[in-house]
């Protein structure tokens, strides 16, 4: 089975960058699709990107378009030009079918805390 988790978060200043990882462990992540999600207090937690390892087939949502960047086998998610509204728990998730749906997926890591401050 599939351990998952993340590691990168802080605090950081608004238009700052932060990169999180998402370590693996237990079995390859072959053939898996790494998925982002964040969450703030009282928000749904919501889909931020994806990408099938080694396919290079990354998607983002709207709001981390040219922001956000996925990339790596151990997969990184660089975020620049960061908000406020960026203030949240990131989380990475693993799953073989590819889908913006946090319970679909096989496996979740704890989260990791990232603070922008104005």
């Amino acid at each position: 089975q599939v351990q998952l988790k993340e590691s990168g978060g802080g605090l950081v200043q608004v238009g700052g960058s932060l990169r999180l990882t998402c370590d693996a462990s237990g079995r390859t992540l072959r053939n898996y699709y790494i998925s982002w999600f964040r969450r703030t207090p009282g928000k749904d937690r919501e889909f931020l990107a994806d990408m099938g390892l080694g396919r290079g087939d990354a998607r983002y949502r709207d709001s981390v378009k040219g922001r956000f960047t996925l990339s790596g086998d151990t997969v990184f998610l660089q975020m620049n030009n960061l908000t406020v509204e960026d203030t949240a728990t990131y989380y990475c998730a693993a799953g073989q079918v590819q889908s913006t749906a946090w319970d679909l997926n096989d496996a979740w890591g704890p989260g990791t805390e990232v603070t922008v401050s104005s």
